[in-house]
């Protein structure tokens, strides 16, 4: 089975590996991670997404350039800040069944 591949990027970095680690705890999603915008373009046009999410610690600026990225490539976007894992597994799991 071909894995879910989830680009995470969050400005804060512990929070960032706690989402790439809960991420990859699931053996159907991947995660990929950046800590902001400007390194995500390279990275969105290097691989086929399935889902963008989007944590704490970035610009209006950098949401609003993220969520025009990925809207170029057809991914659907969340934005997570926080809740827990039973949050952010809910979140993702809705984000694909609607994407």
């Amino acid at each position: 089975m071909k894995k879910i591949e989830i680009f995470a990027v969050c400005g804060h970095d512990g929070i960032l590996q706690t989402i790439q680690r809960l991420i990859n705890n699931n053996e159907q999603w991947n995660a990929t991670c950046a800590a902001n915008a400007a390194q995500v373009a390279a990275l969105l046009a290097q691989s086929n997404y399935n889902l963008l999410l989007i944590g704490s610690a970035l610009s209006e600026g950098e949401e609003a350039e993220l969520e025009q990225m990925a809207a170029n490539k057809n991914i659907p976007v969340i934005k997570h800040y926080g809740g827990g894992s039973g949050l952010l597994f809910g979140e993702i799991h809705e984000a694909l069944r609607n994407g």
